[in-house]
């Protein structure tokens, strides 16, 4: 189920390795605490649908339920950031981060930007939203 619009990814020991087989618009920066805390900085992610993301090993993949609507997956032996998954969507996002070089994607905007860390500020003129970026038409 490879083609040259694939996008392989997998965490920093390699135990959790993946293929996204449905390329995205692009990457979405989420700016809110809770990625902020997961990533250790923003969030960078892809939107893509769940049913496009095929696992070669997913062993130490694990999840944790960040909120009451939503789970995060990491890798548990490495802690690598991985995906966050929101409940009854039909969509997965996978950490930008996780995917192995080069993608060819580009980053679109950033989301939840009224929630950013005060340690740093961002002037790319990319679309800034306060909350989460209203669904495309």
């Amino acid at each position: 189920m490879t083609n040259d619009r694939a996008l392989p990814g997998g965490c920093l020991c390699g135990s959790v390795r993946f293929l996204v087989t449905e390329r995205p618009m692009g990457v979405v920066n989420c700016h809110c605490g809770q990625c902020r805390r997961f990533h250790g900085h923003f969030g960078a992610y892809i939107t893509v649908p769940r049913d496009t993301v095929f696992f070669d090993a997913d062993a130490t993949l694990a999840w944790y339920r960040s909120s009451a609507i939503a789970e995060r997956g990491f890798c548990g032996r490495c802690g690598s950031s991985l995906f966050w998954k929101g409940d009854g969507k039909a969509t997965v996002d996978v950490a930008a981060g996780s995917l192995d070089q080069p993608t060819g994607l580009t980053t679109l905007r950033h989301i939840f930007a009224s929630s950013k860390g005060d340690y740093y500020s961002f002037d790319d003129g990319l679309e800034r939203f306060d909350g989460e970026a209203p669904e495309p038409p």
